[in-house]
């Protein structure tokens, strides 16, 4: 993860203010390790500060500490956990020292809701300067150090107030049809001298600053790169989910959660968002054969060769799961879990590994299911006009469908997705298709009809 930050310089008031910023978790204390992701904070001298996710004893926490400008302090660790990576967090932290009452000096919102029971509470000291907003304080956003407690999900939309405690309200609303919390994209506020509002919606200048200020920040790519993504707290992309993936030492997630990385084919990762109905499409690259691409139920279980009945896509037995297969240099078929029962086998000239492109357009309603290689779709397939499907699946359970990876050989291997953010892994599409409806990013042409798996789709297609 790379990390943004800047030098703060003569604050307005060092004792006063406020971070608003939206956030999608990339990794799980829980099930990955680790001391925390921090979200920003500095170890600047004198003082420190920062906020992660996680108490160091691997709970997925918000944990806020810091030591004052002047000596004071404080600590605080939620009983709430928070462990939904497929989601939005709108997280704004208020302080102001000066408050008579400790409990307001520091307040800390959750998509707009104030919590005020913690398992720590040390409260901030009267009249303490806030280490991040001191004269010459490294600002730092993705860390608190510049190497340490690196932050892996995707972030949009961040404040920072010199001067002022705000509340959650003035930065999100609820809305007044869905009753969702959401985001004021152009909030009422002052920002003071070090105060500045990162976007992070310009694609070529992420680190640029909205505000009235302009301040300039740096990106440190040291640690990975700065990767822009289409998915925004208005619009969620789907993304691979940890709470759903088998756990292994080598199965890991990264890239806000679109490559999934592992060693042995009975693990497998299922998408964060899941279909009802409509006509959805996603790109794949795979680095080895075997890459399995393909869809199965929310409810299934997590180890596709081990399960009999969950896996119940279609009337194939065992699995009944149709994947993607790519058996060899250039061949690649058709099949469900049951090896024993290869539907259709496809032989193709294009280059098979980690070039090479998987394509996938479902239709849910009518149970279709199309899949092609590198702009080619098998079987003379057409999906927008209805043809040819590779296969047609049934659906006899009433869970929704969610899309799956998998591999069939052990070995180290890594799955990129592409489910309309506009990259696979931190490689850039080079076509930047969008859908009919004007989301995400693919190499290839979207088919009339089919649609980036996102929420605003959802919504709108009957997903």
């Amino acid at each position: 993860m790379a990390t943004i930050y800047r030098t703060a310089g003569t604050p307005t008031d060092v004792d006063k203010c406020t971070w608003s910023m939206w956030m999608k978790r990339g990794k799980l204390m829980s099930k990955d390790g680790g001391s925390g992701e921090c979200f920003f904070g500095t170890n600047s001298a004198p003082g420190y500060i920062q906020f992660r996710w996680s108490d160091g004893s691997q709970n997925d926490v918000i944990r806020m500490e810091a030591a004052g400008v002047d000596g004071g302090g404080f600590e605080y660790k939620t009983y709430r956990l928070f462990k939904d990576c497929s989601a939005w967090y709108h997280v704004v932290i208020g302080i102001d020292s000066t408050q008579g009452a400790a409990a307001d000096r520091v307040k800390l919102y959750v998509n707009g809701v104030q919590i005020t029971q913690f398992s720590v509470q040390t409260n901030w000291t009267l009249n303490s300067g806030i280490p991040w907003n001191n004269s010459g304080s490294v600002q730092r956003i993705g860390t608190y150090s510049g190497s340490d407690n690196l932050f892996t999900g995707c972030m949009s939309h961040f404040h920072f107030i010199d001067g002022t405690q705000y509340a959650a309200s003035d930065f999100g609303q609820t809305d007044a049809t869905s009753g969702i919390w959401k985001i004021k994209t152009g909030p009422s506020v002052t920002y003071g001298n070090n105060g500045f509002f990162l976007k992070m919606e310009d694609r070529s200048n992420l680190d640029l600053d909205s505000s009235p200020n302009e301040h300039t920040f740096t990106t440190d790519t040291g640690d990975g790169a700065l990767t822009a993504t289409y998915d925004n707290p208005s619009n969620n992309f789907a993304t691979w989910n940890p709470l759903t993936r088998n756990d292994g030492d080598d199965d890991s997630l990264s890239n806000g959660n679109t490559t999934y990385s592992l060693s042995s084919y009975t693990y497998n990762a299922k998408s964060s968002l899941a279909m009802e109905g409509g006509k959805w499409y996603w790109e794949v690259k795979q680095s080895a054969i075997n890459c399995r691409v393909g869809v199965t139920t929310s409810g299934a279980n997590n180890n596709l060769d081990t399960d009999s009945t969950a896996w119940i896509l279609g009337d194939q037995g065992n699995g009944g799961i149709w994947v993607l297969n790519s058996a060899g240099s250039a061949s690649w078929q058709m099949t469900n879990n049951d090896t024993t029962r290869s539907i259709t086998s496809y032989t193709t000239a294009a280059t098979s590994g980690a070039d090479s492109i998987i394509m996938v357009a479902l239709d849910v309603d009518s149970g279709k299911m199309y899949m092609g290689l590198n702009g080619t779709w098998f079987n003379s397939s057409d999906p927008a006009a209805g043809t040819n499907p590779v296969m047609t699946l049934t659906n006899s359970s009433p869970d929704p469908l969610v899309v799956i990876a998998s591999f069939g050989t052990s070995g180290a291997m890594v799955n990129k997705t592409n489910f309309g953010n506009g990259y696979f892994g931190t490689d850039a599409v080079a076509s930047a298709n969008a859908d009919d409806a004007g989301y995400g990013a693919f190499e290839y042409d979207v088919p009339t009809g089919f649609y980036a798996l996102c929420t605003a789709n959802i919504s709108s297609q009957g997903g």
